[in-house]
């Protein structure tokens, strides 16, 4: 059974969260400090997070980047439940790594469901991994794209990328000179019952591309459509 940390100081929030999850068959635990959330995900990392915002102690856009720089934690996604809707606000947690955005007044069944994609996404990448098991090279051996490991290095260094984020990289590189568009995107990386904006994707692709440093031009925008990955294919083992 999946474990799910709240993390919300609002008691009555926190408590309907956790009501709504139990009916579908999810264990949940609350925590009301970032701190505690922090401790408890480092011990024991939970499956995925529901995090809000705004906290007494560590914002959630802090503790998103502290779980996402954590070795044992980095995987585990999260879902930011907040008040804040502005966009800016929703480009920063989704270049921290978050999965998803929910802003309050929100509908329990709405959140369940973006939980219980998140939890299938994940294993969907898991299983996808494990059956797999290759080691890609692109860009003349310079890129190294482990899909077993769940690893990416370009020149024997590591890039430390979120799970999202090598999902896309992954999407992309598995046909160089491919166009994907943003709708194919979505789907590969979140599913196709999700619903995401175009704009999701391309704060996605310039997470990666900042990560990538000069191989990040690899991604290409083909304007009106999507993104295709420019590299000859190299070597697939």
């Amino acid at each position: 059974m999946p474990d799910v940390l709240i993390v919300e100081d609002e008691p009555e929030i926190a408590e309907l969260i956790e009501f709504h999850l139990g009916r579908e068959g999810l264990r949940s635990d609350i925590v009301h400090s970032g701190r505690i959330a922090l401790e408890k995900a480092s011990a024991n990392p939970p499956d995925l997070v529901v995090l809000d915002l705004m906290l007494p102690d560590l914002d959630g856009f802090e503790i998103c980047r502290r779980l996402k720089s954590n070795v044992d934690t980095k995987d585990v996604p999260v879902i930011m439940v907040t008040a804040k809707s502005d966009d800016t606000d929703v480009i920063t947690g989704i270049e921290l790594g978050a999965d998803d955005y929910v802003v309050k007044p929100f509908s329990p069944k709405v959140l369940v469901a973006r939980v219980k994609n998140a939890l299938r996404r994940t294993q969907r990448t898991v299983a996808s991994n494990e059956r797999l098991a290759k080691r890609w090279t692109r860009a003349d051996g310079r890129l190294l794209i482990d899909v077993e490991r769940h690893v990416v290095e370009i020149d024997g260094n590591p890039i430390d990328l979120t799970l999202t984020e090598f999902s896309l990289l992954r999407h992309l590189a598995s046909k160089p000179g491919y166009v994907r568009s943003r709708d194919q995107i979505i789907a590969a990386v979140h599913g196709r019952s999700t619903i995401l904006s175009s704009r999701t994707v391309d704060v996605h692709v310039t997470a990666v591309r900042r990560k990538l440093g000069e191989l990040g031009t690899l991604i290409e925008t083909v304007r009106g459509v999507g993104y295709r990955f420019s590299a000859p294919a190299g070597e697939v083992t």
